[in-house]
């Protein structure tokens, strides 16, 4: 019994420790933001954009998200921290879906 209690604290432990590492986001309404990329994670097809107005949202890209440059069609590897980005997104539940992301520098 005292192994099993041992194991959960370390799992519920171990647990804690990786949520408080993640970034904290913010839920904003659908709409278009303007703001810098604060960080690329290729890997997740994932950005973290810091907006004009504070705010950090976290945008998990789907083959539907539209990413353009100087209105050419361009590949996620484009995608470098620092940019200025405009990006539309539509809130479901509480999720933001990235519709389109336009690379403004």
């Amino acid at each position: 019994m005292k192994k099993l209690f041992f194991l959960l604290l370390i799992g519920f432990v171990t647990i804690f420790s990786l949520n408080s590492c993640e970034e904290k986001t913010d839920n904003v309404p659908s709409g278009t933001y303007t703001g810098n990329i604060k960080e690329v994670e290729p890997s997740k097809s994932e950005i973290y954009v810091s907006t004009e107005d504070g705010k950090t949202l976290e945008l998990y890209f789907s083959n539907a998200t539209k990413l353009t440059q100087n209105g050419q069609t361009v590949p996620f590897s484009t995608l470098k921290e620092g940019q200025k980005v405009s990006v539309e997104v539509n809130n479901v539940g509480g999720s933001l879906d990235p519709i389109a992301v336009d690379i403004q520098e």
